[in-house]
């Protein structure tokens, strides 16, 4: 007996629909266990996870004026960083940007 591509695709979809009922089922029953045990050890959702109230802050860097040029090729460095091959090893002021 072989089976054609459209018989595989529907017992696939059958398959995923018990599988999510499955889950569904044992969740509860996961849910219902961590339930009694937090009221049985008086223990609070911040207690076991601490870290999920809170939202991580992200600091916002302005961007830095590039202090360096490459006359060749006009490409900028800002000097932080490693130095590009351009100024590596190099006099840097012979690179630095002049400001009006």
């Amino acid at each position: 007996m072989t089976e054609t591509y459209q018989d595989l695709l529907k017992q696939r979809a059958e398959l995923e629909k018990r599988i999510e009922q499955a889950r569904a089922a044992e969740l509860d029953s996961a849910i219902a266990q961590i339930r009694e045990l937090m009221t049985r050890y008086g223990l609070t959702a911040q207690e076991i996870m601490p870290d999920a109230g809170r939202e991580r802050v992200r600091r916002t860097r302005t961007p830095v004026e590039p202090k360096y040029r490459d006359p060749a090729t006009g490409a900028h460095w800002t000097g932080r960083g490693k130095p590009p091959a351009w100024i590596a090893g190099k006099d840097r002021d012979a690179f630095l940007i002049k400001k009006p």
